[in-house]
């Protein structure tokens, strides 16, 4: 996975803050280098198969809530899949302490 041109098709894709794709570029490479999209579905995970799945999401949903979508449907089909979504955010008021 290649953060920097996940990152770029991020930008290009959705209406996003540097923080959100920070995140989510963070979590897709993680989720990469496990293996597990590999595993499970039987191909690798690539910058245009995210971006295609996150484009699937709701109307209306930001690009965190989008991955998170997703990620929330890989884990019911496969399990295992939670670690990887983004459970705080960094404009999440609690995290301001």
């Amino acid at each position: 996975m290649d953060a920097t041109r996940l990152n770029d098709a991020l930008q290009a894709e959705f209406d996003s803050s540097a923080a959100d794709r920070r995140v989510v570029v963070r979590q897709a490479t993680d989720l990469a280098d496990a293996g597990k999209p590999e595993a499970d579905r039987g191909v690798a995970l690539t910058v245009d198969d995210v971006v295609d799945h996150l484009q699937d999401a709701p109307d209306g949903a930001d690009l965190v809530d989008r991955w998170n979508w997703w990620l929330g449907a890989l884990d019911l089909a496969y399990g295992g899949y939670q670690q990887f979504t983004v459970q705080a955010r960094a404009d999440d008021p609690e995290l301001d302490t």
